[in-house]
């Protein structure tokens, strides 16, 4: 298995990673902060692998990509903040549709159509199903160019795996800065997909794809089977990452852009004698309900840095079950915080726990 070393963009890197990981079709409308997607694979795709459209909008990329998966493509799509959130209805209809495609949301600020700054503001919306109806995407949160790389194959098989969308909650810093990153060119395996709308042979009946579902109890028996799938999702697929845990007596949480800033607080706070650790949850949805709920035995106290006004810390109260003191800090705007800025602020949370 060769390597490929590049020095790319996190947009660049991913797109590169597509085409890879054999996309047959990627569907978008250009929004900044990723707007290199799509310039990247318009490039490079051609006389490569797939295809690459601009769409008109928005809400007619994601329908695409509906139709697309429902016949069997390996299919994705990328958009921002207010662009994800035209496209909700269409997630909603894939997820309860059933069908395997990668959605990624290069987050910037807001609300509204707010900035082009990086921030974290879209947590709840991709986590706790932003459209309408009771569905979950997996959700992968990367922290580098080299995560960003790697996670489009791993949101593929993701997505094949359970039949379930699959986003990529990234921010628009990572998705700007360029790093170092290595391609494995690995291949992404296909899965058969029986259920796909491929035209109908004489020796089986005619696959149907839909979300519509009139009868109340056959709605039902749609939202139980896609329960259960979320079960078996929270039970095999949770993922995060620790620093300097072991010892710890204080803890911070952290996801992509501000994990990066908390594993720096966390070798501040070494320096002076603090036994502070991180854990970087990788997977948002499922969310490390049990291993935070461990690290809550431990630990006196957590902060939770995040790039918005306060959403996943929520999900880690939620884990300590008020065991512990839990403290959000927290920019918006697209202002990001410096090291020195937190640690001073993790400060405060440990002189008023051991006062």
């Amino acid at each position: 298995m060769s390597e490929d070393i590049r020095l790319m963009k996190g947009n660049e890197a991913m797109a590169e990673a597509a085409i890879q990981a054999e996309a047959d079709a990627y569907f978008g409308y250009p929004i900044t902060p990723q707007s290199e997607v799509l310039e990247y694979l318009s490039r490079e795709t051609p006389g490569r692998y797939g295809i690459a459209l601009q769409a008109e909008s928005e809400v007619a990329a994601i329908n695409m990509i509906y139709g697309a998966a429902g016949a069997g493509a390996r299919v994705w799509t990328t958009s921002s903040s207010p662009g994800i959130s035209l496209m909700q209805e269409g997630i909603s209809y894939i997820a309860a549709a059933q069908l395997p495609c990668l959605i990624v949301n290069i987050n910037r600020g807001g609300p509204g159509l707010g900035t082009i700054q990086p921030s974290q503001g879209d947590y709840f919306q991709a986590t706790k199903g932003g459209g309408h109806g009771d569905y979950h995407l997996i959700v992968l949160a990367p922290s580098s160019v080299q995560e960003m790389a790697d996670f489009v194959s791993l949101g593929f098989e993701l997505a094949d795996k359970y039949r379930n969308p699959v986003m990529m909650l990234s921010d628009g810093a990572i998705g700007q800065m360029m790093e170092k990153v290595v391609f494995h060119n690995k291949e992404v395996p296909r899965v058969k997909k029986d259920w796909a709308t491929t035209g109908k042979p004489k020796d089986r009946q005619r696959n149907i794809i839909t979300s519509l579902f009139i009868q109340p109890e056959v709605m039902e028996k749609v939202n139980l089977v896609l329960n259960k799938k979320y079960e078996e999702i929270c039970k095999n697929e949770v993922r995060f990452e620790e620093v300097e845990t072991k010892d710890a007596e204080y803890l911070m949480v952290a996801y992509g852009l501000s994990a990066r800033i908390s594993h720096k607080v966390v070798l501040l706070a070494r320096e002076r004698g603090i036994k502070v650790g991180l854990l970087r949850p990788i997977t948002l949805y499922p969310f490390p309900y049990n291993r935070l709920a461990e690290l809550g035995k431990q630990v006196k106290g957590c902060l939770v840095l995040e790039l918005n006004a306060g959403q996943m810390i929520e999900d880690v109260r939620l884990a300590f079950g008020g065991g512990i003191p839990v403290e959000h800090y927290g920019r918006m705007g697209g202002i990001i915080p410096s090291p020195e800025e937190v640690e001073e602020k993790l400060e405060e949370l440990i002189k008023s726990i051991e006062s």
